[in-house]
């Protein structure tokens, strides 16, 4: 066994008093140097710094990936020169975003997309994100709204629908040249200048014309585009079934070939009207034999220019028609037309379009109760409308006479009223 330190005495009052606590160590001059406070500081503000980024970058994805409030998918514009507040407070009013403006103005620089917005309309998803957002008007995909230019309008009904129309916007400077604009659907953004709707028409006619026009057949009796798209608007206008388009060129084709004038009704509407289109009533009979550049019952061959834009088909059609010795068609009283190759079979099947009308009539017109005495017939009137086809022999002048009791006047394929004789 170890022995034990022998136990000193203490007096009374030595043990009554506190025992002596060894003084702390000095602190080193090394710890109060200045430069190791500075650091200690430093370090001490780099945790801090850390650890309130940390916090900062936790809640800034949470605001980024949180769905947003929309309920469904919602199109909004964001107006042109809109500031970075002004597209958060317009996100906020259409109820995309819920989130203050100086957070959607931090989040745009968290993302570095602040040179990066672009105005427009847009389409935003249901419980679209705020990054999802942000996204969208960076990438400047706007909606893109379709618009159908029918075919057959004049230039002049193009640019009145296109000004109708308030996606577009500023004005028409010039009325761009008749059969110069392919009708067609096209997509635009809001906001489109409608200039620039005019010249991506222009554009896109030149394109197929010339596409058409590199496979036309050389038989064709026509010497340029400009002639082909002239041809190919009479078509347009002459029908609107598709499956008749290539055959009614047939017909004009063997005409022209043959010398015979063309004798189109819509022709006699654009030489009376112009751009407008249509005439409103039916054509008199003055005018069948009223001098005009376009009136293909009194000139030879095409008139000197289109008398509206046709589209693909109809070109298509006049640079390649059907294979037919066709030279008349009539309506045939179902919305088509009766094609024949002589002048007596049109006579019969326009005789068949006649009683189809008497009978229409028949059906559709009771008399009235105690009707009063017929009077006496009087003579037709100079302007009286007419629907009367020369023969081909006669084709050089207008016919000596006409009836008495004309029937339905020419409408052309514009105005489909009622069954209309076409040559």
């Amino acid at each position: 066994m170890s022995e034990r330190p022998p136990i000193s005495p203490r007096s009374p009052r030595a043990a009554l008093e506190p025992e002596q606590v060894p003084p702390p160590p000095k602190r080193s001059d090394r710890a109060r140097n200045p430069f190791v406070i500075v650091g200690n500081a430093i370090i001490t503000l780099l945790l801090i710094s850390m650890i309130g980024a940390g916090g900062v970058y936790y809640y800034g994805r949470q605001v980024l990936e949180a769905p947003g409030p929309l309920k469904e998918d919602k199109i909004v514009n964001i107006p042109q020169r809109a500031g970075k507040r002004d597209i958060a407070e317009t996100l906020n009013r259409e109820g995309v975003t819920d989130v203050n403006p100086w957070i959607f103005i931090a989040s745009v620089a968290a993302l570095k997309a602040s040179s990066d917005l672009k105005p427009g309309e847009y389409s935003f998803q249901k419980n679209a994100s705020l990054r999802d957002v942000i996204g969208t008007i960076v990438e400047g995909k706007v909606v893109q709204h379709s618009v159908t230019i029918p075919e057959g309008l004049t230039s002049e009904q193009i640019v009145a629908r296109l000004s109708d129309n308030d996606i577009f916007t500023g004005s028409v400077r010039e009325l761009p040249r008749e059969g110069t604009l392919l009708p067609e659907t096209y997509k635009f953004p809001r906001g489109t200048p409608r200039d620039q709707v005019i010249q991506r028409m222009q554009q896109a006619h030149k394109r197929v014309l010339a596409e058409i026009w590199e496979r036309r057949s050389q038989d064709v009796p026509v010497k340029t585009p400009e002639q082909l798209v002239t041809l190919a608007s009479i078509v347009e206008k002459e029908t609107g079934k598709p499956d008749e388009r290539s055959r009614v060129a047939a017909v004009f084709t063997n005409r022209l070939k043959q010398k015979i004038k063309l004798q189109s009704d819509p022709t006699i509407i654009y030489g009376l009207v112009g751009g407008k289109g249509t005439l409103g009533r039916p054509i008199k009979r003055s005018e069948i034999t009223q001098p005009s550049p376009y009136n293909t019952y009194v000139i030879e061959g095409l008139p000197p220019g289109p008398i509206a834009n046709p589209g693909r088909a109809s070109l298509e059609a006049a640079a390649n028609p059907a294979r037919t010795r066709d030279l008349f068609f009539v309506a045939d009283g179902s919305g088509g037309h009766a094609f024949t190759e002589t002048y007596d079979a049109h006579q019969k099947n326009v005789a068949k379009l006649r009683a189809m009308e008497k009978q229409i009539q028949n059906d559709t017109v009771e008399p009235a109760e105690d009707a009063p005495p017929p009077a006496a017939a009087a003579p037709a009137a100079a302007d009286t409308p007419t629907a009367t086809t020369p023969r081909p022999n006669q084709q050089k002048k207008p016919p000596a006479a006409r009836p008495a009791n004309p029937p339905p006047a020419r409408q052309g394929a514009a105005q489909p009223t009622l069954p209309v004789i076409q040559r």
